[in-house]
C-alpha cells in the first residue's frame, strides 16, 4: 500500500497562512496546491490552536544523543538512493514532484520513483477536481431561491428553477443542497450539524416579551457565494431592535470566527441577558459556551426543525442577499468583506425598518438604552 502524501512543516504553514488571510476560499487554496479542501481546513484549525504555544515561552527539549545517532544512520542509508532525484524534492510543489516521475523509466518503477520524491502513488495518479463555474452558478441560484422560500425542498426548488428556464433535476438540487447545508424549513448552511457530545440548551424565548436592547441577542451563519467557491458569514443581532452588533466572514466553519464576533459584541455593548442560536456545532462547542457562561449570559437554542425560532436573523440574510450580494459578482474575500461591511453599515444606520416604526436599528437601539437609563 502506498504511503500517504507527506508535506513539510513550511508547506503546511504556507497553506494555513493563506487560509487565515481569508481573501480566498478553501476551494481556491486547495486547487492551487493540489489538496483536498478538508486538508486546508484542518491545517487552518491547527494553526489557530497552535498560536498560543508560540508565545508561551516554553522550551522544547532537543533530540537525545541516541536519537541523533539513529538519524545519522538513516541519512547514510538513504544517501545512495536519493542522489539528485531526492535532493530538494521537499522544497517543490506536489505538481512538480508528479512531473519528476517518469511512467516509462527503464530501471525504476513508478512506486519507487514516488518514494524517492516523497510522493504517494495515489497523489501521483489523482487529479484534483474543483467546483466548476457551472456548478457554483447553480449553487448560487439554489441559494437565491431558498433564501426567498426557505420552506422549499429540492423538488420545489428544481420545479421553480425549471419555470425560470434553468433545466436541473431534483436529485442534483438535493445533492447541492446537502453540500451547502440547506434543509427545507430548517435553514442552516452547515451549522445545524450538532456535535453528538455537545450539550443542547432549552429554548427560552417562548411566550417571552422582548422589548428592550440587550435583553436577547441571536446569532446565525449563512452561505455567501463568490466567484470560485463560497464563504460563511456570521452575524450577532439584538432581537428587540434588529441591530447587527458584530459580524465575521470566514472561509471555513471552525468556531473561532464565531467566538471572535461574540467577544467583539460583548466588548462593545456589554453582555445580553439571553443569547439564542440554533443547535449547530459552532454554538454548542466549548469555546462559545464558555464565553457566554463567563459573561453571565443565559443560553437558549432553537428546537430542531424550527427556523422560525430565529426568524429575525433569517430575514436579515434575505435582505442582505437580495439587496447586496446577489447584485454584484463577488470575486474574492476582500470584495465580499467590502460588500457586507457597506451593507451592514447601511442597514444599521440608514435603512428604515417596518417593525421599528420606520426607525433604523441604530436609532431604536440607542433610544432604547437611553430609555432604560432614564427609568
Amino acid at each position: 500500500m502506498a504511503k500517504r502524501r507527506n508535506f513539510t512543516d513550511q508547506f503546511k504553514a504556507k497553506v494555513a497562512l493563506e487560509a487565515l488571510r481569508g481573501d480566498k476560499t478553501v476551494q481556491e487554496i486547495a486547487a492551487k496546491h493540489q489538496l483536498h479542501p478538508n486538508q486546508v481546513s484542518t491545517w487552518k484549525r491547527q494553526a489557530i490552536e497552535g498560536m498560543a504555544d508560540v508565545f508561551s515561552g516554553g522550551k522544547q527539549s532537543g533530540p537525545t544523543e541516541a536519537e541523533v545517532k539513529e538519524l545519522h544512520a538513516k541519512i547514510g542509508r538513504l544517501a545512495v538512493e536519493n542522489d539528485f532525484l531526492s535532493e530538494g524534492a521537499q522544497e517543490v510543489s506536489p505538481a512538480k514532484k508528479r512531473s519528476m516521475v517518469q511512467r516509462d523509466h527503464p530501471e525504476l518503477s513508478i512506486s519507487r520513483q514516488c518514494k524517492l520524491v516523497n510522493l504517494s502513488r495515489s497523489a501521483f495518479y489523482y487529479t484534483p477536481v474543483g467546483v466548476d463555474a457551472e456548478t457554483l452558478a447553480m449553487m448560487k441560484e439554489i441559494d437565491r431561491v431558498f433564501t426567498k422560500y426557505p420552506f422549499f425542498g429540492s423538488r420545489q426548488i428544481a420545479a421553480y428553477l425549471r419555470r425560470e428556464g434553468t433545466v436541473v433535476g431534483r436529485h442534483r438540487v438535493r445533492r447541492l443542497m446537502a453540500k451547502m447545508g440547506l434543509e427545507a424549513i430548517y435553514k442552516r448552511p452547515r451549522t445545524s450539524q450538532r456535535h453528538p457530545q455537545h450539550p443542547v440548551y432549552p429554548y427560552l424565548l417562548r411566550k417571552m416579551q422582548i422589548d428592550r436592547p440587550n435583553q436577547v441577542w441571536c446569532a446565525d451563519i449563512t452561505f455567501v457565494p463568490v466567484k470560485n467557491g463560497f464563504l460563511y458569514l456570521l452575524a450577532i443581532m439584538d432581537w428587540a431592535t434588529r441591530k447587527v452588533l458584530s459580524w465575521r466572514l470566514s472561509n471555513t466553519m471552525h468556531a473561532d470566527f464565531c467566538v471572535e464576533a461574540l467577544n467583539e459584541a460583548i466588548a462593545k455593548h456589554g453582555p445580553p441577558e439571553i443569547m439564542n442560536t440554533d443547535q449547530g456545532s459552532q454554538f454548542t462547542g466549548s469555546a462559545w459556551i464558555a464565553t457566554l457562561t463567563e459573561a453571565g449570559v443565559r443560553i437558549s437554542m432553537d428546537g430542531r426543525g424550527r427556523y422560525l425560532d430565529n426568524i429575525f436573523i433569517e430575514r436579515l440574510w434575505r435582505s442582505l442577499k437580495q439587496e447586496a450580494i446577489y447584485l454584484e459578482e463577488i470575486t474574492d474575500g476582500f470584495q465580499a468583506r467590502r460588500v457586507v461591511k457597506d451593507w451592514m453599515a447601511f442597514y444599521n444606520t440608514k435603512r428604515p425598518h417596518s417593525g421599528l416604526d420606520r426607525r433604523t436599528p441604530d436609532d431604536a437601539y440607542w433610544a432604547g438604552l437611553e430609555k432604560q437609563k432614564a427609568a
